[in-house]
């Protein structure tokens, strides 16, 4: 079947050079795939009938690393996505006794064998770049045309082999809005104990990929469905029927589920997606009914969500620096109050606490919450008053501290140690407000020469006339942010 798509020159060039030399050379997997569907794939992939050896001999830098014949081919590319391109021979594989990997993997001359070893239907398409040929033995195309997810061959074989692909499904039905189907998603449901056999670091990368995918919300509920999210994060199981205050429209689990899709939605990284994903995951363990409310309490849940945000991301070998900063959101997440009644030293307590680099991230966090309860701002008036005053505790005061002298320079200049001091420097702050081009070494230590020799009660007034307009400069900036916020 001829179909033009569009492969980069990069990895056209390793393919005719393969050709070239008398093999056979398919573009073959998810690239194939991605074209198909019209996305940019993340890597790509050449399957061919030349051994290792014979691939590594056609080319300058190469490197094999790896059992199961696959030869990364470096290119001269500045594209990290086409810096190397894999080359993996035709290859059938033998029984996977650990759910994850063959015992033993045969090298063929044949396409068809490697395309009948492949995870989904969808991924086992293979594209001739020369000849613009599409090689699709197992439905590959159609099911890409009805937006579905098929193994290749009996969907309970392929999960045995690897467990990984069970997850992988729902991980690609997020990321490209497909359904499972039927036979596939019994199969799953079927197998999904096999999971426990993989390595924690594998479940984890599609995990982050699943909750950097623009529909995490449907993917998590289908893992939970057919019984394989326990073997990611069990815990958000426990928030399944657990009803929470007035506050709330929404059980633990769906509330959670809402919280991380609204980051998804809004394209928040990472961190804030995860702690999205389990702020209130301590919520069950923490729920004690109240006779005089009359309704649920949490009472530190936000502690123990963090506890237990630590234990998770541990587990599944998330980096400890993912790991402190998820926890600490998760942990600061309650810190909102009446703005009416907050200081701004308590708005710079918070900001201590979780960093200034990651105080836009706990704020998002909390716009996650409140969209996760079912309300429909996501930035009501209280909320924007807060970050008006985050932002005011954040921003750089005018000051003289912004000026490129100071006191224990005025005195080296002959000035004695004296209110006068902070009249000149007062007096500096005013010009400089003026004319921040002045604010350089040399005109400050000449015009401080000039000042120094004023009386005390000339020196005085414009001193104080530059701490006024300091004043009135603060005020404006303050109002500036106010209405930024629209909290006027």
């Amino acid at each position: 079947m001829e179909t033009k798509l569009a492969v980069p020159k990069e990895v056209r060039e390793v393919s005719d050079a393969l050709q070239a030399a008398g093999f056979e050379a398919y573009l073959v997997g998810g690239c194939v795939r991605d074209l198909i569907v019209g996305r940019e794939p993340k890597d790509w992939d050449i399957t061919t009938n030349a051994t290792p050896e014979k691939i590594q001999a056609l080319f300058e830098d190469t490197f094999y690393e790896n059992e199961y014949g696959t030869v990364g081919v470096v290119t001269k590319s500045d594209d990290p996505k086409l810096k190397v391109i894999e080359v993996t021979p035709y290859r059938t594989e033998g029984k996977y006794a650990d759910a994850r990997h063959p015992d033993a993997v045969h090298f063929s001359d044949s396409l068809s064998d490697d395309l009948e070893r492949r995870d989904f239907t969808i991924n086992a398409i293979a594209y001739d770049p020369a000849s613009s040929v599409l090689v699709d033995e197992h439905g590959g195309r159609e099911d890409i045309a009805s937006k579905r997810i098929k193994t290749v061959g009996n969907p309970h074989e392929r999960f045995e082999e690897d467990a990984l692909r069970m997850l992988r499904a729902v991980r690609i039905a997020a990321e490209l809005d497909f359904v499972i189907d039927a036979q596939t998603a019994e199969g799953i449901a079927a197998q999904a104990t096999q999971l426990e056999k993989i390595s924690r670091e594998r479940v984890r990368d599609e995990l982050i990929r699943i909750v950097q995918s623009p529909r995490p919300m449907q993917a998590l509920y289908i893992a939970q469905k057919l019984g394989i999210l326990k073997y990611v994060i069990p815990e958000l199981e426990e928030g399944i029927g657990c009803a929470q205050n007035q506050a709330h429209s929404f059980d633990v689990f769906e509330h959670l589920m809402r919280s991380l899709q609204h980051a998804a939605d809004k394209e928040w990284p990472l961190d804030v997606r995860i702690a999205a994903l389990l702020h209130d995951v301590g919520k069950p363990a923490t729920r004690v009914w109240s006779d005089e409310k009359k309704d649920w309490t949490f009472h530190g849940h936000d502690v123990v969500s963090a506890r237990m945000t630590k234990k998770i991301l541990n587990n599944l070998k998330f980096p400890k620096e993912t790991t402190d900063k998820v926890a600490t959101l998760v942990r600061t997440h309650m810190f909102f109050s009446d703005p009416e009644v907050v200081t701004l030293s308590a708005v710079r307590r918070v900001i201590a606490r979780v960093g200034r680099d990651n105080i836009n991230d706990l704020l998002n966090l909390r716009v996650c919450d409140r969209i996760g309860t079912g309300r429909p701002k996501a930035h009501p008036f209280r909320l924007r008053k807060y970050m008006s005053m985050v932002d005011e505790a954040m921003r750089d005061p005018v000051s003289v501290g912004m000026l490129k002298i100071d006191g224990t320079k005025l005195i080296e200049l002959g000035e004695k140690p004296s209110p006068r001091i902070g009249w000149i420097l007062h007096a500096l702050l005013e010009e400089v407000l003026d004319d921040p081009a002045k604010n350089t070494h040399e005109y400050m230590e000449k015009r401080a020469g000039e000042l120094m020799k004023l009386d005390d009660k000339e020196l005085r007034l414009l001193g104080e006339a530059g701490k006024d307009r300091r004043e009135e400069e603060d005020a404006a900036a303050i109002e500036e942010l106010r209405k930024k916020h629209h909290v006027n």
